[in-house]
């Protein structure tokens, strides 16, 4: 067996009433408290209740985190020093949070350690622990560790990145993703299976994150076919799985053509991320299979194997029923989204800079992925 190691959280949690835990755990690292929340501030309230008497900051995260936003989050917490942050909302939120505790005790600022447009440079200070509270079942970020910012004047999106910036606890508890907005449960869902997809064709795929992501396929596409009919608390609770199991393989395994193309879409457009993810998943798998060959080919073809049993087609028709169920299910195309044709060669082209490429299984030319993006158009 191949040698190979593992980053995880500090700790996990799972399952429902596991964010009941989430007051006794904050105070157990100071009373200076930062929480990071989504849109809608009274989904907090209740943790903002439990907390009452410690030194709270709230910082609120209504879109997914650009630069200019940490920026100006840097600049309203100036002079405040968190004992811990906690971020309670989705993959966007969790971000910031993430970014947040990594950069208010680094003595520089975000372009000394963003990748691909800044230095890339390691923390030169730990990060602040963080308590990750997802709400909704996609990123997987309670999982890893990096945070990704929009740069819109560089056109992309890229991450901050470092080993200190895993969140110290994560608590997924599924009654927080109940009754989530259909067209959310379906783009984050998508975004979820990528993620155990992508890590396990990944050139960098490990005995570990085999064993996290191949029963994790199939279990994300029933959930996630189950709550396109209806709200269902066992099916949340697989997606809350699947989600976080995605988590943990990108973060040991890396991702592929799928998220490449993600960033740069994102960096472009004001598409959300999972949206974009699930527009790109079948023709993503069907360029990679067109391509590959033995070891490769059998991991594709097993993915293919398990999506065309929980669609109903073959296994050479399952990418393609991919398209056209999640379109079916409401999922828009890559041009409701505001991408333009014209732009397909940028695109392919930053793509393939990107640092998520690096683990696709095969080389796919700019040729290759202009049509990957014609096919999700």
């Amino acid at each position: 067996m191949p040698a190979f190691s593992v980053a995880l959280p500090g700790q996990v949690l799972f399952g429902r009433g596991e964010a009941t835990k989430a007051p006794a755990l904050t105070r157990s690292f100071g009373e200076k408290v930062l929480v990071v929340h989504g849109r809608d501030a009274a989904r907090v309230g209740w943790l903002l209740a439990e907390l009452a008497g410690s030194e709270i900051r709230t910082m609120r995260c209504a879109a997914e985190p650009t630069l200019a936003m940490i920026e100006a989050a840097l600049g309203e917490l100036a002079g405040f020093r968190p004992d811990v942050v906690v971020g309670i909302g989705g993959g966007a939120v969790l971000d910031m949070a993430k970014a947040l505790a990594a950069l208010i005790p680094a003595p520089g600022g975000p372009m000394d350690h963003l990748e691909v447009v800044g230095r890339g440079l390691p923390l030169a200070l730990p990060a602040l622990p963080v308590i990750a509270l997802p709400t909704t079942a996609g990123t997987g970020a309670e999982a890893t560790r990096n945070a990704v910012l929009g740069l819109p004047d560089h056109g992309r999106k890229v991450s901050l990145r470092d080993r200190g910036m895993l969140p110290r606890i994560a608590i997924v508890d599924p009654a927080l993703t109940d009754d989530c907005p259909r067209g959310v449960t379906l783009a984050s869902g998508l975004d979820a299976l990528a993620q155990v997809i992508e890590p396990y064709v990944s050139n960098k795929a490990t005995p570990f994150t085999d064993a996290l992501t191949l029963p994790a396929i199939g279990r994300g596409l029933a959930a996630l076919q189950s709550l396109m009919r209806g709200e269902d608390p066992a099916a949340r609770d697989e997606m809350a799985w699947v989600s976080l199991t995605g988590g943990i393989a990108l973060a040991n395994a890396g991702l592929g053509a799928v998220h490449g193309l993600a960033g740069v879409i994102g960096g472009m457009t004001t598409a959300a991320h999972g949206a974009v993810c699930g527009a790109l998943l079948g023709p993503v798998i069907a360029a990679n299979r067109a391509k590959a060959t033995g070891k490769i080919a059998a991991r594709l073809d097993t993915v293919c194997d398990i999506l065309a049993a929980g669609l109903g087609v073959s296994a050479d028709d399952a990418p393609r029923a991919l398209i056209t169920w999640a379109r079916e299910a409401g999922l828009p195309g890559l041009q409701a989204h505001g991408l333009l044709p014209e732009s397909f060669a940028d695109v392919a082209r930053g793509s393939l800079q990107s640092s998520s490429f690096r683990g696709n299984p095969v080389t796919l030319t700019t040729v290759d992925l202009q049509e990957v993006l014609a096919e999700a158009f």
